[in-house]
C-alpha cells in the first residue's frame, strides 16, 4: 500500500501547486512551487495628509452650538414672515447703492438749437455719400483686379496647361507665420507655495 501512494504523492501535489487561501483581491497565499509568481498591483490612492485637530474648548463649543440654535430660529422665524424668497439675480437686481445714488447720477437732457440739428444732419448726410463713394470705387478696383487676373489666366492657359494649373494652386506659404516664445514658465523668486487651503467666495441662501 506504501508504494501506490508514494506514486500518487506527485500527481496529488501537482494538483494542489497553486492553492489559495484568499479571494482575488488578498495578496495572502500558500503555494507549494519554489517561486511563485504572485505579483499584485494596488489601487492607486490619490489623497492629502489629514490636518491635525485642534482640542477645543467645552465652553466653545457650547457657544458654538448656541450660535447655531440662534441661527436657525432666525431662519424660521423669517420663513414664517416672509415666505421662501428666491436666489436674487444679480443681473437683474443691480447694485444697491447705485439705485440709491441714481438721483445724483442722473444726466439732464439737452436741448439742442435748431441751428446744431441742422448742421449735425448736414454732417450726417455728407458723410453717407462719402461712404457710399468710397464703397463703389473699392467694388469698382476689385472688379477689375478679378478681369486683370482672369484674362491673364486664359492667356497662360493657351500658352501651357501645365503652367496653368500651377498658376491656379493656392500657395500656402502666402502668409507665413512663426511663434517663438517661453516654452516653460521662469520660476519666480521666493514663493511661498500654499498647501491647497482656499477661501470659499461662493454666496449662500437660505432655501
Amino acid at each position: 500500500m506504501a508504494a501506490p501512494m508514494r506514486s500518487a504523492l506527485p500527481a496529488l501535489l501537482s494538483t494542489f501547486s497553486r492553492l489559495s487561501l484568499g479571494g482575488l483581491k488578498t495578496s495572502r497565499c500558500v503555494h507549494t512551487q519554489v517561486c511563485p509568481l504572485l505579483f499584485r498591483t494596488s489601487s492607486q490612492v490619490w489623497a492629502a495628509p489629514m490636518k491635525k485637530k485642534k482640542k477645543a474648548d467645552s465652553a466653545t463649543i457650547i457657544a458654538r452650538e448656541t450660535k447655531r440654535k440662534k441661527k436657525f430660529e432666525r431662519q424660521i422665524k423669517r420663513l414664517e414672515k416672509y415666505g421662501r424668497q428666491l436666489k436674487p439675480i444679480e443681473e437683474i437686481v443691480g447694485d444697491a447703492q447705485i439705485k440709491a445714488d441714481i438721483e445724483s447720477r442722473r444726466r439732464e437732457k439737452t436741448v439742442m438749437t435748431f441751428e446744431d440739428s441742422e448742421s449735425r444732419a448736414l454732417l450726417t448726410k455728407d458723410w453717407t455719400r462719402y461712404c457710399m463713394t468710397r464703397h463703389q470705387h473699392e467694388l469698382t478696383a476689385i472688379r477689375a483686379a478679378m478681369k486683370s487676373q482672369q484674362r491673364a489666366l486664359d492667356s497662360l492657359l493657351e500658352e501651357s496647361e501645365e503652367l496653368y494649373q500651377k498658376a491656379i494652386q493656392i500657395d500656402e506659404m502666402l502668409l507665413p507665420l512663426e511663434m517663438k516664445g517661453p516654452v516653460e514658465t521662469p520660476p519666480i523668486k521666493d514663493y511661498d507655495p500654499v498647501d491647497g487651503d482656499y477661501l470659499d467666495t461662493t454666496k449662500r441662501y437660505d432655501r
